[in-house]
């Protein structure tokens, strides 16, 4: 008998989702697997090429590394277009910036150092450090992870900033959003106990899908009453969320252990 026998867990999550749901399933629980997003593969991502080349284009002053998954994709598409150590060098010549510890090992794995390391994790804390370093006239690169992030990149545009911006991982609605359809159902009739998010723009789509289906105020409100756990890998996950008046249960640590386990916990 597994602690989450009987209950049933939506899966939002398109990376690493079968590390999650094989961990829910050794619990007992039942997975409902609906990937609300699908990402763009990095080799054919011809926006993320260009702004690589933007980067290289002139000396970097200060470097952004959002997500250590992300700036490993990125180090690896580069070296598809034979960048690498171009990239490498750009930005070992800058003071890098990094939004924890997934970042920053992604960082020193590749022979670079930070400067700073957000305490919380959070896109707050990374790009107010940035700011805060002097960005007037500076070459900025950001490396950011799915979805531009306007309301930090903008004030450092308004603070005379060149933002060279890029997007290792883009992502799109599924080409299938038939499975989301029917994890929405299921949160409406009441038949699950939790939805689990590990990226906030696949918090921001399941939320967007809904309104396509003409169901969205409803399933707000079905959240925010609070009979379903909405389990978030962090805050950054959680915002789109939370900016929806939906309360969150979130791990100390951002990872997928500790979100599992905080799963159990709550639903066991």
């Amino acid at each position: 008998m597994g602690e989450l026998d009987g209950v049933r867990i939506g899966v939002t999550a398109e990376r690493r989702a079968d590390d999650l749901i094989g961990a829910l399933l050794r619990h007992g629980a039942e997975v409902r697997h609906a990937p609300t997003i699908t990402i763009v593969p990095l080799a054919d991502d011809p926006e993320l090429r260009r702004g690589t080349e933007a980067v290289l284009a002139a000396p970097v002053d200060l470097t952004a590394v959002t997500t250590g998954a992300g700036f490993r994709g990125w180090l690896d598409a580069a070296e598809g277009w034979g960048l690498r150590e171009a990239l490498l060098d750009a930005l070992a010549g800058s003071r890098i910036f990094a939004r924890g510890p997934k970042a920053v090992g992604a960082v020193r794995g590749v022979g670079l150092r930070e400067e700073y390391s957000a305490p919380g994790e959070t896109n707050d804390e990374l790009f107010g450090a940035v700011a805060e370093a002097g960005v007037e006239g500076a070459r900025v690169a950001l490396q950011l992870h799915g979805a531009p992030l306007p309301e930090f990149t903008d004030p450092l545009a308004a603070a005379g900033a060149s933002v060279l911006a890029v997007q290792p991982y883009r992502w799109h609605t599924p080409p299938d959003p038939a499975p989301v359809f029917s994890l929405i159902r299921e949160v409406l009739s009441g038949e699950l106990a939790a939805l689990v998010f590990t990226s906030a723009p696949a918090a921001t789509n399941f939320l967007a899908l809904a309104d396509e289906t003409g169901h969205g105020a409803e399933l707000r409100e079905t959240l925010r009453g609070g009979t379903v756990v909405c389990a978030c890998v962090g805050p950054v996950t959680a915002a789109p969320l939370e900016a929806a008046g939906i309360s969150t249960l979130q791990p100390e640590r951002q990872r997928l252990g500790a979100l599992v386990k905080l799963v159990v916990a709550k639903l066991g």
